[in-house]
């Protein structure tokens, strides 16, 4: 009776030794699991325009964003919408995409909107996660191109496209969104009246509906000076587009080019800064947009961005 009273004794220790033991090496890989994610999440920031990888993302979304994440960037903005859909997707699937794919999803451009259409787009762009509502070039008919000079311009008046931005920034302020404009160079210049667009716009959209997303490459092309805007118009700059400019003028991945983006940088708190995104329009000399991402990632570093 004692002998088997002891081994019961005996194997009940044994029992709670090899619990415990079990319990310890799982805590001890939860932890590892836990830093590993901790400096995996360390490493990452910035953010990508999804417009870079325009023909990729439409050839396989899930590669293309999983060379993002290998990339290292923590947030996209996404130029991808069409008929209630990011990329072929309902927005509440592309956000979920997304965030299992540990990707935020901070900004959209939103070429196509109207007065019209711009409620039942602000409501994908709210499901799908944005907090950004960017308006890419003048909406509704007034951008142009002409294809033979390359040169951007736009047709109607500023002051039509002033009331259009503050319409739509009081319906994206009213559903929860930042309503953003981005610049090309023709906004920099001035137009047939001696208007400067830009300049009207900031002077005469409602800057608690309405702000603005700095194309540094396009404000360099302009030949204007960014740290100038910056002084005379302080904390309205929320975004920025973070792209080089090479020796022949051409799109660049950043720090293969021209532009000083540290002396940029040094600026970002007078400009209103609260988040920027890689983006290089075409790449050249063989260089695919998946390299190009990459070298981007890096040249943001080489600055102190992160």
């Amino acid at each position: 009776m004692k002998t088997n009273k002891l081994m019961r004794t005996s194997l009940t220790i044994c029992a709670l030794i090899i619990v415990f033991s079990c319990k310890e090496k799982a805590k001890e890989t939860a932890e590892s699991l836990e830093s590993e994610t901790k400096e995996v999440m360390a490493k990452k920031f910035g953010g990508l325009a999804l417009y870079t990888l325009r023909d990729d993302m439409g050839n396989n979304v899930d590669a293309t964003l999983e060379a993002v994440v290998d990339a290292g960037y923590a947030y996209v903005e996404a130029a991808g919408y069409d008929d209630g859909k990011f990329y072929g997707m309902e927005p509440e699937a592309f956000k979920s995409k997304l965030e299992g794919m540990g990707l935020t999803p901070l900004s959209t451009h939103q070429g196509s909107v109207t007065l019209d259409n711009a409620d039942e787009m602000i409501a994908d762009v709210k499901a799908a996660g944005f907090t950004y509502f960017v308006v890419p070039v003048p909406p509704m008919g007034m951008f142009t191109f002409d294809r033979e000079t390359k040169t951007l311009g736009m047709k109607g008046t500023v002051q039509e496209l002033t009331a259009i931005l503050n319409t739509l920034g009081e319906k994206c302020n009213a559903a929860g969104l930042q309503l953003l404009y981005h610049n090309h160079d023709f906004e920099f210049k001035a137009n047939e009246d001696g208007v400067v667009p830009i300049d009207y716009l900031l002077e005469n959209v409602n800057p608690e509906f309405v702000n603005f997303q700095m194309d540094l490459y396009w404000v360099t092309a302009a030949e204007a000076d960014p740290l100038a805007y910056f002084d005379k118009y302080p904390g309205r700059f929320k975004g920025w587009h973070v792209k080089d400019m090479d020796d022949q003028g051409r799109f660049a991945a950043v720090g293969q080019g021209n532009i000083d983006f540290g002396k940029i940088l040094a600026q970002k708190e007078k400009s209103g800064m609260e988040f920027y995104c890689v983006e290089q329009d075409q790449t050249f000399d063989g260089l695919s947009p998946l390299e190009a991402i990459k070298i981007s990632r890096e040249g943001l570093k080489k600055f102190g961005f992160d």
